[in-house]
């Protein structure tokens, strides 16, 4: 929706939505995720241990370092 120009800003968007700025801050740092990581949660192989709760902290921009910080379960 802010790329499509619907919204000018973070700010506009959470008040039109209904919700906290910073809570959508984060939620949209979820667009960073690294694509191994995205795949890994839609074909459930991602662990118990990776909770949208653990997905919402600090983790690294880097994709590369991304994988030691969130537990996914191995393909074999």
């Amino acid at each position: 929706m802010l790329d499509d120009g619907r919204y000018a800003s973070i700010s506009e968007m959470a008040a039109a939505e209904k919700l906290d700025r910073g809570y959508l801050g984060r939620l949209l740092q979820l667009t960073l995720l690294a694509p191994d990581i995205v795949e890994a949660i839609v074909d459930g192989r991602a662990t118990d241990a990776t909770t949208l709760p653990r997905l919402l902290t600090s983790l690294p921009a880097c994709w590369a370092e991304q994988g030691p910080a969130v537990e996914l379960e191995q393909p074999w």
